[in-house]
């Protein structure tokens, strides 16, 4: 969970950036936090995944 709530926090940097005309920094941070959701995605599908299997 740590990590969505980091996506979530660099998303809203963005959002604030981008509201205050900082557009390099805005970017920067909707980059980080696009990274950071689609890792937590992968390791939840994993985890799905395997939770799933185990329980076979």
């Amino acid at each position: 969970m740590t990590m969505l709530r980091y996506a979530l926090l660099f998303l809203a940097v963005a959002l604030i950036a981008a509201f205050f005309g900082f557009s390099g920094i805005a970017a920067s941070a909707a980059g980080i936090a696009q990274i950071l959701f689609y890792l937590f995605l992968a390791v939840f599908l994993v985890s799905l995944l395997s939770g799933l299997l185990k329980g076979v």
